[in-house]
């Protein structure tokens, strides 16, 4: 068991998979509307609560942000590798998955995750090696999408890539020295996002083995975006085309 903190993590993971959650502590102190809806998930679901001294709850998280209340419960792990081709082949629509290469911040990680979970992507694929995988940390910033979308860590990042293609999905790399903006890509049909690391970007592999590259129009005196905030504009792109012509 480990702890999952903060008014926000909590609720989500509650409402997402309580049954990973063994028991929820709470400042005995704190009685406003926001812990109370926490408290009627954790009755309603049946878990163990327990009413404790603040600094109780400052000890279980070496002082962390716990905003008043900590969850115990079971982290999930990433999917093995196997399990990624019959996700894909589970699929009743085009695929739409999101390829991290070797992302290592924790928080970068979790906000992938959130942003890939709200723009419907169907599963998340992380390098086994060199690269962030869950921990309480990257659950807390997920808030509930480390629970709801499958996170597969394989070994050979470039031999997946692959057997993508081969399965018919083209892979979209981001990279800030192509010549092609991510708006004049079609991403609408079966298609595989690949955000690079932070700093150094896509690996020489990596990018060589990508259908497309394309970059995002950098107006001001910035060259690049954090990882996630890329993640999620590269994300949000190819669902709004898929969208469009439902709209229309």
């Amino acid at each position: 068991m480990q702890c999952i903190y903060g008014l926000h993590a909590v609720y989500a993971t509650l409402k997402t998979n309580p049954g990973c959650v063994h028991e929820v502590y709470c400042d005995n102190k704190r009685r406003d509307q926001r812990i109370e809806k926490i408290i009627s998930l954790v009755e309603k679901n049946k878990i163990i609560i327990k009413r404790v001294a603040r600094s109780q709850l400052d000890s279980m998280v070496q002082q962390a942000k716990h905003q008043g209340v900590i969850a115990q419960c079971k982290i999930p792990v990433p999917y093995a590798e196997e399990a990624l081709e019959a996700i894909i082949d589970g699929l009743q629509h085009p695929a739409l998955l999101l390829i991290l290469d070797g992302v290592q911040d924790p928080h970068n990680l979790g906000a992938c995750l959130r942003c890939a979970d709200g723009a419907g992507v169907d599963v998340v694929i992380i390098p086994r090696d060199r690269a962030a995988t869950l921990t309480p940390s990257v659950v807390k910033i997920a808030s509930g999408a480390a629970f709801s979308i499958p996170l597969v860590a394989v070994t050979n990042l470039s031999r997946t890539l692959k057997k993508l293609q081969q399965k018919g999905i083209w892979l979209v790399g981001a990279d800030g020295l192509s010549t092609q903006l991510v708006y004049e890509i079609d991403l609408t049909g079966h298609i595989g996002i690949v955000m690079g690391a932070e700093g150094s970007g896509l690996r020489r592999l990596t990018k060589e083995v990508c259908d497309y590259l394309v970059k995002l129009p950098m107006q001001g005196v910035v060259d690049s975006l954090n990882v996630s905030v890329a993640t999620g504009i590269c994300l949000y792109e190819a669902r709004r085309q898929r969208i469009m012509p439902k709209l229309g």
